[in-house]
């Protein structure tokens, strides 16, 4: 009987060792940013692959470091700064630097990036005044960073040559 007795304090304080170890352990693994944002309701794939480290404060501001600048394609083609900042909060981030958004010729500063609560598959952009609404869908998987755009023009050229041909004949307009 004693020796059972001894048996099962051993088998407890094995079993009290392994979980101070699982637990200790746990605490000693941060995170990654890409586990962060689901906790806060948003897609893990705003951010691209090439994160080096982040800090997140009590109160949501964060700063986000990448190996280097980067564009990523998505429905658009958006700009990553070296470093971001922003406030984060369940659903939102606002007060955001450090990321463009290029439309047509132009490059524009996104401030803040929300998604719906509950979530509805959309997520929304806010750029200057204007509000872009686009399926959160190419945002769940993390993208690879492009160090610069393809083409001299970004791949304007192809956009220009895929545009139909005008059907009909087309009115020539003169000025001087």
């Amino acid at each position: 009987m004693a020796l059972l007795n001894r048996n099962s304090h051993l088998g407890l304080a094995l079993l009290s060792v392994f979980l101070l170890f699982s637990v200790t352990n746990s605490e000693n693994d941060p995170l990654s940013m890409f586990d962060v944002l689901p906790k806060y309701g948003l897609p893990s794939g705003l951010l691209p692959s090439t994160v080096s480290n982040y800090s997140l404060a009590d109160d949501g501001r964060f700063v986000v470091s990448f190996e280097n600048p980067c564009y990523v394609q998505f429905d658009y083609l958006v700009y990553y700064y070296k470093q971001i900042t922003g406030r984060l909060s369940y659903g939102s981030i606002t007060d955001l630097k450090g990321i463009q958004v290029r439309r047509l010729f132009l490059w524009f500063d996104v401030d803040e990036i929300k998604v719906d609560l509950p979530p509805s598959g959309s997520i929304y952009f806010k750029v200057g005044i204007v509000n872009k609404k686009l399926d959160v869908d190419q945002f769940k998987t993390v993208h690879s960073c492009q160090d610069e755009v393809s083409g001299s023009c970004g791949g304007l050229l192809d956009q220009i040559l895929k545009l139909p041909a005008p059907v009909g004949d087309v009115e020539m307009l003169i000025t001087e």
